[in-house]
């Protein structure tokens, strides 16, 4: 094993130079020397500096992003705001497949209220595709609306919103941080895909970035479809 360091032709200030140029595993392949799998990821720049736990104190406003699945996995994720920035803090994350068992829009329901807790959820981002789940939320009085699914867009959002800090994944999130490890670009496309594996807390944080940055350009609540009904 050598890293860049180890090569003598190098200066220091040029070390420097390239030790700037590159993060996450790009950084751990060409500068540690760490033969970990760059190519093909979708968030490469993603590392370990970037898993922060949540400030201390109470937050400033809640809400929660979902992609829905029944024969696929169902993520959700809870997003606490605190002086300008989100944090996903906790997740939940059921694989049918894996338990042997699908739930019921109604079970979801009971899930995403477990999640929720005593915490006021301004704001519930659902999958668009997942027509019956909508419904239910509404009819239990959540403030529902539905997710913009631009997939390649949605990605480069998501991608600055995690490298400016606007976006934070806290260590409780082990499921969104074991897919973002394994997310990747099809190579064997033509165009500009990604893979269809490993992509459930992927959608579901792209969903949440996509909504936020809407409502920050003034055309979220055109668009969101709120209920406000129930206690949340």
């Amino acid at each position: 094993h050598f890293s860049m360091a180890d090569n003598p032709a190098l200066t220091p200030e040029i070390l420097r130079r390239y030790e700037s140029l590159y993060t996450g595993r790009f950084y751990q392949r060409f500068v540690l020397g760490e033969w970990v799998a760059a190519e093909g990821l979708v968030y490469g720049f993603f590392d370990e500096s970037m898993v922060r736990p949540p400030p201390a104190g109470p937050m400033e406003e809640w809400r929660i992003s979902c992609d829905y699945g029944t024969v696929n996995p169902a993520s959700f994720g809870l997003w606490g705001r605190k002086n300008g920035v989100w944090y996903r803090v906790e997740e939940y994350y059921y694989d049918s497949k894996r338990a042997g068992r699908q739930k019921t829009d109604g079970e979801y329901a009971a899930d995403l209220r477990r999640l929720a807790g005593e915490r006021e959820i301004r704001r519930v981002v659902v999958d668009p595709s997942a027509a019956s789940f909508l419904e239910t939320l509404r009819r239990e009085g959540w403030r529902v609306c539905k997710a913009d699914n631009d997939v390649l867009s949605g990605i480069r959002v998501t991608a600055e919103l995690l490298r400016s800090g606007k976006i934070v994944i806290c260590p409780a999130c082990g499921d969104l941080l074991r897919e973002i490890e394994l997310y990747r670009w099809d190579e064997r496309q033509g165009q500009d895909r990604v893979r269809k594996e490993f992509d459930h807390a992927m959608d579901e944080m792209r969903y949440f970035a996509v909504d936020l940055v809407r409502e920050e350009r003034g055309q979220a609540g055109a668009a969101a479809g709120f209920v406000e009904r129930g206690r949340f």
